[in-house]
């Protein structure tokens, strides 16, 4: 919108961008909070109270459908999950304190550790209380933890393999059989990268 303002000696031309609707506004936030939801690494979904799925990211979609065994959909959300709701909304008609979050984890195997957390979420546009859950990968995230680490601590090619492995829960000996070398090796290794951690941690400047 252009705003003329006239003085007695000039005519001014004044720009003012015309602000936009409460429609359009609450729009883009909608479209700019998908955006941040879609480029999470953690899956979220959003449920009702009655298990009714309101939203899910992508990252939650691919984890429940693991969870499912590569089916998933509004009305099948994953048992493990919704019995963590259940308990969450449960808490809330029979404890005198309620418990406004909860956690678990869900082991499908050495490299597939999920951790789920429930908690209430407050949306104005719904008329009933929502559930947040948030789906943590735990080995996506020890092994960006073991990254930063292998920086950190100036490891070897070879530590850092050993580091990324023993960070996601393997054992010396798995380590050993995996990377195709003796269990002394992996010891020797090991007894390194623990010293360049304590050096590290004595002196981090």
């Amino acid at each position: 919108m252009i705003t003329l303002a006239k003085t007695s000696a000039n005519v001014n031309t004044v720009v003012s961008p015309k602000r936009p609707s409460v429609k359009l506004r609450n729009l883009q936030q909608a479209e700019f909070l998908q955006e941040i939801l879609e480029g999470l690494g953690d899956g979220i979904l959003i449920l009702t109270a009655a298990g009714e799925l309101v939203h899910a990211n992508a990252s939650a979609y691919h984890i429940c459908c693991q969870l499912n065994q590569g089916h998933f959909d509004s009305n099948s959300i994953p048992s493990t999950i919704w019995h963590l709701c259940q308990s969450l909304l449960d808490s809330q008609r029979f404890l005198s304190d309620p418990i406004m979050m909860l956690s678990d984890e869900i082991v499908l195997d050495k490299l597939t550790i999920f951790r789920i957390r429930v908690r209430f979420l407050d949306l104005e546009t719904f008329d009933i209380p929502c559930l947040l859950v948030t789906i943590e990968n735990r080995y996506e995230s020890m092994k960006n933890i073991a990254i930063a680490e292998i920086k950190k601590y100036e490891l070897t090619p070879r530590e850092a393999e050993i580091w990324c492995l023993y960070r996601s829960n393997y054992s010396y000996k798995e380590i050993a059989t995996k990377l195709h070398i003796t269990l002394n090796t992996v010891k020797k290794h090991m007894k390194n990268i623990h010293a360049k951690r304590q050096e590290f941690l004595t002196n981090p400047n």
